[in-house]
């Protein structure tokens, strides 16, 4: 993921309300030209507010943003010719074939029938929905649809796009497909706003993350340094006989000093470590008892339990997504 010194969006001090309610409460952000800014939070943090704002389908009640430098606000205009975004739920018609859906997105754009047509059959190959393209959408599978989305977003060959919660509800298998578009568009030198509540996929994907919640920015840095805050790392051993894992529960509590989780579901023992050195003690300790293991590791913590250290609690707690619904 390529990123240049050129900032492509920028926001100071965006305050949004919804009545009593502040969804936004004075959010900065800057994105380079280039480069994918993973916006985190639980639902009701405010992420969509903040794309629907530099999208120009919202209008701040206080502060400024620009994007591709001109104000969201005086020269919405300008900015809508340069963004695509694609929403948490499908945006196209699904009663229409998919080129059909490219078409039309086409012809509203103001651009000719033929080269309406020729954008569509180049997207349709680009996500590949060749075959699929002449059927209706609604027959598609929830991957096809978000690969549809996408490439509707793209109809205007933006420099600039915006992912709120892409990924939402597919499959595994769906959601690695988008994650590869995703690269391959930031390579060809789109600049990515992404939010999702899934910080695997922030993990995967953004060269930067900023962490919303109730409305403020409460972290922002890159993945490994958001990491690095929460203080401390992780010891992980999986033996390859379940029936082991008591044993290496007090093996790595002797080890380390401090009582292990036991995932008896995943046959996982982890501890936190403040010293590297446990590692060699631990696979000493294994080696005395016979143990054999099929995963034994130090790992920095995962976002997850970052966005727990620096809220106080989950991804999924503090569900008041209606307040950014209302401004849909």
């Amino acid at each position: 993921m390529s990123t240049t010194n050129q900032v492509a969006i920028s926001a100071e001090g965006l305050v949004k309300k919804y009545g009593t309610t502040t969804a936004l409460d004075g959010v900065d952000l800057s994105v380079p030209s280039g480069s994918v800014l993973g916006v985190l939070g639980p639902n009701g943090a405010g992420k969509t507010t903040a794309v629907r704002i530099l999208a120009t389908l919202l209008s701040p009640d206080a502060g400024h943003a620009t994007v591709g430098g001109y104000d969201v606000v005086r020269e919405a205009a300008r900015v809508r010719e340069i963004v695509g975004l694609t929403g948490q739920y499908a945006s196209v018609d699904e009663d229409m074939s998919g080129r059909r859906n490219l078409v039309m997105i086409g012809r509203l754009l103001g651009h000719s029938r033929p080269r309406s047509k020729a954008r569509a059959d180049e997207l349709l190959e680009r996500f590949g929905l060749i075959e699929a393209g002449d059927r209706i959408a609604k027959t598609y599978s929830g991957g096809m649809r978000r690969r549809l989305d996408l490439a509707a977003s793209l109809v205007g060959n933006p420099s600039i796009l915006y992912l709120d919660e892409p990924t939402t509800g597919l499959d595994p298998h769906a959601r690695d497909g988008v994650w590869d578009t995703v690269r391959n568009l930031v390579l060809d030198g789109t600049t990515v706003l992404l939010t999702t509540q899934y910080l695997e996929e922030a993990d995967a994907l953004a060269d930067s993350i900023m962490v919303f919640d109730k409305g403020k920015v409460v972290a922002s840095g890159r993945p490994a340094e958001l990491k690095a805050q929460a203080g401390r790392q992780s010891i992980d051993v999986r033996p390859a006989e379940p029936g082991h894992l008591e044993r290496v529960a007090a093996i790595v509590a002797e080890s380390v000093g401090v009582r292990p989780t036991v995932d008896v579901v995943n046959a996982l023992v982890s501890a936190p470590v403040t010293d590297g050195s446990v590692l060699p003690v631990v696979v000493r300790r294994l080696d005395e008892e016979g143990i054999a293991v099929t995963e034994l590791a130090l790992r920095l913590p995962s976002l997850d339990e970052v966005f727990l250290a620096l809220t106080g609690h989950a991804t999924e707690e503090e569900n008041v997504a209606a307040l950014e619904g209302a401004g849909r």
